[in-house]
This record gives structure tokens, sequence and C-alpha cells, in this order.
């Protein structure tokens, strides 16, 4: 048994194969892309809405979220939502319905 295993030991070096990779170079010509400023949009426990710490109505919101929407997916802002503990789900899950329904792609949440 050990007279194998001395076998094995010295043949598998001699059984390793080089094989030749191409691997990509880095690009140093690379511009990075600015990322796009995230939107917040906080919600009170009264049902209050701020679009980037401006007031802004339900009708505004509509108007606003539409523009984000028709813009390509990867020019879009993220949509970052901020809701108070005590506010009532039913507000948000109206907020991210219109969202959703103007087709805003990136929905994130603030704690």
């Amino acid at each position: 048994m050990l007279v194998l295993l001395i076998i094995f030991m010295i043949t598998a070096p001699m059984l390793s194969h080089n094989i030749r990779i191409d691997l990509p170079q880095p690009n140093p010509n690379v511009q990075q892309e600015n990322p796009l400023e995230p939107i917040s949009l906080v919600i009170k426990e009264d049902g209050s809405l701020y679009w980037n710490d401006s007031p802004i109505s339900d009708l505004e919101l509509a108007a606003q979220l539409a523009v984000v929407g028709a813009k390509p997916e990867d020019a879009q802002p993220e949509l970052r939502i901020k809701a108070t503990d005590t506010t009532r789900y039913e507000i948000l899950a109206t907020v991210m319905a219109e969202a959703k329904s103007k087709n805003v792609k990136k929905i994130g949440f603030e704690k």
C-alpha cells in the first residue's frame, strides 16, 4: 500500500499539463459613469408626501413618477421610499402601485 502511494506521489507531478489561457487585460480607458442621485420620497403618518424634502401632492407625485418612468431603465434614478413606523400600509401600497403603473423600475426602501 505504501509503495502504491509513493508511486502516485512521484507520477502525479509529471502528469500536469500546461494550458495557455488568454486572460483579458484591464482597460484603463474605461470611464466611470456618475451614478444617478436617488430620489427620496418620504411618507409621513398623516399621508403627506415629500419628494426630495419638498412637499408634494398626490397629483404632483403621479406627474413626477411619470417623468421618471418615461426614461429608459438604465437612466432611471432609484426611488427610495421612506415611511414612518406609524404610516398605514395602505398609503405605502398606493404609492408603490402608482410607481409601478408609471413604469418606475428601481424602487428601494430607507429606514
